[in-house]
């Protein structure tokens, strides 16, 4: 039972880690196959990220529930579970910004700049704010990657360190 829920707790990290690193590549060959047409690109990689997003709050669920339960099981010691449950809920937090605050927002910015904010004026405000989300958002999602691997980091210190 316990080589299960690791592999559960083990898994849930792999899936969302694995898609945070993969996704930088798909959307650089999304941008690259679709040079001409950066607006459909920009549409694509909108919406893959809205499924990273949701990918990740899934993970992160099955992540902390199965941390909470791993000390009552006797497989870590409750100390050693609770850095890495409080860097899955900041992901998950930085996860919820990016999907309910920064999407939207650049949804609202390229609607208001007329659709493809490509086109537009770059010294147009709404331009300017549409580009600082973007830079926004990849910061997130390198916070996100890095506090996961901090959390994995913490999580085989937590193997060690079994009861």
């Amino acid at each position: 039972m316990k080589t299960l829920l690791r592999s559960l707790l083990y898994l849930a990290l792999i899936v969302w880690l694995g898609a945070e690193i993969f996704f930088p590549v798909v959307a650089a060959i999304t941008f690259t196959a679709l040079q001409p047409d950066t607006h459909a690109a920009g549409t694509i990689v909108g919406h893959l990220l809205r499924i990273l997003h949701g990918m990740g709050l899934a993970s992160g669920i099955v992540v902390l529930a199965l941390l909470a339960l791993a000390p009552a099981w006797n497989i870590y010691k409750p100390r050693n579970v609770l850095a890495p449950m409080a860097l899955v809920v900041l992901m998950m937090g930085f996860t919820v910004f990016s999907q309910y605050v920064i999407l939207p927002s650049m949804e609202r910015d390229r609607a208001a700049a007329g659709g493809a904010i490509d086109a537009s004026d770059p010294a147009n405000p709404i331009t300017a704010h549409f580009n600082k989300l973007h830079n926004r958002s990849e910061d997130v999602e390198l916070a996100i990657l890095l506090l996961g691997l901090s959390t994995v980091i913490f999580v085989a210190h937590a193997e060690t360190a079994h009861v």
